[in-house]
């Protein structure tokens, strides 16, 4: 019963004109003429309604077809036919409740991961942490207010979890924030995350993600991140602002309603002319409401928007799904994005005069004032190695160049090949194969040493870049700020022959700007947020952050796997079809039918029924975006492509 009321509250307009039908209906047919004034009062409330509204979207600089069930409800009533007058009310009414169920139909996997997000967590108080940790895993899921305390627990809105606070998550519980792991191990799901299907165990001190799913063993976290700055809350925000966001194809849609207006007015007054009666102008214009007419576009965006969704793409909006529709050309950065972005030392070359364990302790020293993803691996490696930083300062960070300090006395500067010639001299370029970058390291203005690092390429990269070849875009660059021959041994790996290597972020966005447009643009870290948003379209990979990367983006990708680039077009492309199409099919229905009315085959009351399964047609055609062909799988690895349809939620 409460399920029904909630229904008429939200449909109300749609469930009265349904009433008043039937009421209309059962007095002409017990011969009371009370059905002509009943008709004619509620009818004229819709009129009223419906003509408000148009002209606030007139003022707005919206041209709707509303204007059309407007007129073909006046000259209904006008010419006696109010049966075919309290229809095109509820067709009107109706038409717009069918449009928000489809709608919500077509987003209800965006609208489930904004419902999935956390918004408790189980606070465990500094004076029973300790306890907490002997007994927890024996907390069930429907403890008390009481047993809580007995715990040491409160709960509390996850928006007011602090960076350090100690927290329980339960089996089966969302874990509500980025955090370290403070038990021995913990086995965690992050399919809705990563995609990967199977659990995952994570040991003491690793990172959990917000948004992955505990085991069946209560664990102890450390906060690392708000919720504001936790990784799915992030995502949970990308996806609000996609539902916010309208495609330019649904405004084109209302373009078509000019010309649609002015035709079918002129067909219902040839068709009055020619015949000399008054009730074919009304039967032809029953047949020309929309009601709504042109659904398909907003319906097939929202159906593509979440079919992206549930591959691990977060659409900022149908414009971005029209967009990836047209891309003509893409570039990938290297770090993070054709590559994993974690890499690790895989050679220590030092020069003359300083050994291998101080050139790392002065590396790792200056690089902890570095935000470059290749820190973080000499940092690792210096800690692995129980090698203790040294005292520095003066430190600085040249974007996309390195980085330069004090440590301990001597002047540092770590970064590529032509920031240490700047103080060095000309340097030797070591051989490098296809996963490995070269750093180099100057000590007081002499070459102090040279640190090979590998990062491997995606095994789905090349497949990933034979796909969007397929899709039709053959322009395809790599722009990177690391040095141009490990830009060209990466390039050459997965199939780009345009390489560009030793790009400054002003670098990349002038070579995206030169590229076929609409340019797509594929990157993951800081630096790469001034290209991403010059871009027709930028992806960012957002599995592991890159925030500000993400927020330039016009798409963000959820898991570690690049091929979801391709996918992403495959759906824009699909998406697009299936938008246009559904539009011509309610304009080419109702022009057909508008004809058969033209020449009195089709009764007024008639003609309004007909309308309704034209509008029905449509949505149920829109649908179809949230399906579609898979064109990419064939060219990937086995792993990526059998991943294909691991939902995001």
């Amino acid at each position: 019963m409460g399920r029904f009321i909630g229904f008429a509250q939200k449909y109300f307009l749609a469930c009265t004109a349904l009433i008043a039908l039937a009421v209309v209906v059962t007095l002409r047919v017990l011969g009371s003429p009370a059905a002509q004034w009943v008709a004619t009062v509620y009818v004229s409330i819709i009129i009223l309604v419906t003509a408000i509204d148009m002209i606030r979207d007139v003022l707005r600089g919206n041209f709707g077809l509303d204007i059309l069930a407007v007129v073909a409800m006046i000259s209904s009533l006008l010419v006696g036919e109010y049966v075919a007058a309290t229809i095109i009310a509820l067709m009107l009414t109706g038409g717009e409740a069918l449009e928000d169920y489809a709608a919500s139909r077509a987003q209800r996997e965006l609208t489930a991961l904004v419902d999935r997000a956390p918004d408790t967590a189980h606070r465990i108080t500094a004076e029973s942490t300790v306890d907490a940790e002997h007994s927890i895993d024996s907390a069930g899921p429907d403890q008390t207010g009481q047993e809580h305390a007995g715990l040491g627990l409160e709960d509390v809105p996850v928006t007011e979890v602090k960076v350090g606070d100690t927290l329980m998550v339960r089996p089966s519980e969302v874990v509500p924030v980025d955090a370290q792991l403070l038990d021995e191990h913990a086995l965690v799901d992050e399919a809705s995350l990563t995609g990967e299907p199977l659990p995952v165990t994570k040991t003491r001190g690793e990172r959990l993600m917000s948004g992955s799913v505990n085991g069946h063993t209560a664990i102890r976290i450390r906060a690392s991140a708000t919720a504001e700055d936790s990784q799915y809350q992030r995502i949970v925000q990308l996806v609000r602002e996609a539902e916010q966001q309208q495609a330019p194809t649904v405004r084109v849609a209302d373009r078509f309603a000019v010309p649609f207006t002015i035709v079918s007015l002129i067909v219902a007054g040839i068709a009055w002319s020619l015949s000399g009666d008054p009730v074919r102008f009304a039967e032809v214009l029953v047949l020309a409401t929309p009601c709504p007419l042109l659904i398909g576009a907003p319906v097939s965006f929202m159906g593509g928007m979440s079919r992206a969704s549930r591959l691990g793409v977060i659409v900022k909006g149908g414009a971005t799904l029209e967009a990836l529709s047209r891309a003509e050309s893409a570039a990938f950065d290297k770090t993070g994005t054709v590559t994993f972005g974690r890499p690790r030392i895989d050679r220590i070359i030092p020069a003359d005069g300083i050994d291998e364990a101080r050139l790392l302790q002065l590396t790792a020293t200056a690089e902890q004032f570095s935000s470059h993803v290749l820190a973080d691996g000499i940092i690792e490696a210096a800690e692995e190695r129980g090698i203790a930083m040294l005292e520095a300062h003066d430190a600085s960070e040249i974007a996309t160049n390195g980085v330069s300090a004090i440590v301990d006395g001597q002047n540092v500067r770590v970064g590529k090949k032509s920031f240490i010639e700047e103080v060095a001299g000309e340097v030797a370029q070591p051989d490098l194969h296809a996963s490995q970058t070269a750093v180099y390291i100057s000590v007081d203005a002499r070459l102090g040493g040279i640190i090979l690092m590998a990062d491997e390429v995606r095994e789905e990269a090349a497949g990933t870049i034979t796909a969007l070849r397929e899709l039709g875009i053959s322009d395809i660059a790599l722009l990177t700020g690391d040095n141009q021959a490990t830009a060209d041994s990466v390039g050459q790996h997965i199939g780009v022959s345009a390489i560009a290597g030793n790009l400054l972020p002003e670098d990349k966005v002038r070579r995206i700007t030169q590229m076929q447009q609409p340019a797509l643009m594929v990157g993951d870290g800081i630096n790469d947020a001034p290209v991403l948003a010059a871009a027709g379209v930028g992806v960012a990979m957002g599995a592991r952050g890159a925030s500000a990367a993400s927020e330039s983006a016009d798409a963000v990708i959820t898991r570690e796997d690049i091929s979801l680039v391709a996918r992403a077009v495959d759906v824009g492309k699909w998406t697009y079809q299936v938008a246009i199409t559904a539009i011509l099919i309610g304009i080419g229905l109702s022009l057909g039918l508008m004809g058969f009315a033209a020449f009195g085959f089709i009764p007024a009351t008639i003609g309004a029924l007909l309308q309704e399964v034209v509008d029905l047609a449509c949505i149920l055609y829109a649908l179809r975006a949230l399906g579609g062909p898979d064109r990419v799988s064939r060219f990937l690895p086995q792993r990526n492509a059998t991943n294909r349809d691991r939902a995001l939620i």
